[in-house]
């Protein structure tokens, strides 16, 4: 039984269709197509009911696919056993958030192909929820508070934000003083999120309101520069607007929780090295300069 049948296989099962699987592989449809053939013709079951909306698995096909990924996932770590040290082969993809990922993250991962020159890495940079096992991903780089999953999570680095308006805003508004008084400002938000703010030992919860949504970082904060409101954003997106005075921090007594950035995974017992190496290395990088660290509070 031909390896590249199974994984084509699993990719068809778990993209839903040929077409997404087909673009995940990096190979025509019309090959994807073969290999099914194949594999129902020497399985001599149908594995795969094909719709117009795509493919959906047969009660055969729902029971193999199980067998047929634990299968492809001892190859892929029989492989990279063989390989020379350090050496790492096939595809990472990985998902990526667009604010700060681009400028952050994307030289980690440009290094990591670098070093590993036969190694194919494909990046999506977006600041939507991604669901790695629907769309195929390997592992995804998610910053700030992780929401309960099954998923697994490994932290690389710390992730310090605050709260920041402009000083237009503030003298027109005012600077809000208490968690209270900050519900009733303008407040720049990517959807309906609430924030967190520490009050000594405890966590309080705000749900603030505002007109201004991005589904971005850089969008937001560029929103607070001009005075439309009160953003919380991580220090790496917003220290280069308080270093020029076009921003300045508020709620200094009620600061954000510190969060992190961790590397995410579908759950199983062995990740892939090459999950192990980006991750080593997003540890190795992660750890923020001085003028990224948190300063004491007074």
């Amino acid at each position: 039984m031909d390896i590249e049948e199974l994984q084509t296989f699993v990719e068809v099962a778990d993209a839903g269709g040929v077409s997404p699987a087909a673009l995940r592989l990096g190979v025509s449809k019309s090959i994807v197509s073969r290999r099914l053939f194949r594999l129902e013709a020497e399985l001599g079951v149908q594995l795969l009911a094909r719709t117009t909306r795509g493919a959906a698995l047969t009660e055969a096909g729902a029971t193999f696919r199980d067998y047929a990924a634990r299968v492809c996932a001892e190859i892929d770590v029989a492989k990279e056993t063989i390989l020379p040290a350090g050496d790492l082969r096939g595809r990472l993809r990985v998902a990526v958030p667009l604010s700060f990922g681009q400028t952050h993250f994307a030289p980690i991962l440009a290094e990591m192909a670098r070093r590993h020159p036969q190694l194919q890495i494909h990046t999506c940079y977006s600041d939507r929820f991604v669901d790695l096992i629907t769309e195929g991903y390997d592992c995804a780089i998610r910053v700030g508070y992780l929401q309960d999953s099954n998923l697994i999570a490994r932290r690389v680095g710390p992730l310090y934000g605050k709260l920041v308006a402009s000083p237009d805003y503030i003298k027109a508004h005012g600077s809000p003083e208490t968690p209270e008084e900050l519900v009733a400002h303008e407040a720049l938000m990517q959807g309906t999120e609430a924030w967190q703010l520490m009050d000594g030992d405890e966590i309080i919860t705000v749900r603030p309101q505002g007109r201004f949504k991005a589904d971005n970082g850089p969008a937001l904060v560029a929103a607070a520069a001009a005075g439309l409101g009160i953003v919380y954003l991580p220090d790496c997106l917003t220290h280069e607007y308080i270093a020029s005075g076009a921003l300045v921090p508020v709620m200094t007594h009620y600061p954000p929780p510190p969060a992190a950035a961790y590397v995410i995974r579908p759950p199983g017992q062995h990740p892939a090295r090459k999950i192990r190496v980006l991750t080593e290395l997003l540890i190795e990088y992660c750890e923020p300069p001085p003028h990224l660290a948190p300063a004491p509070f007074r």
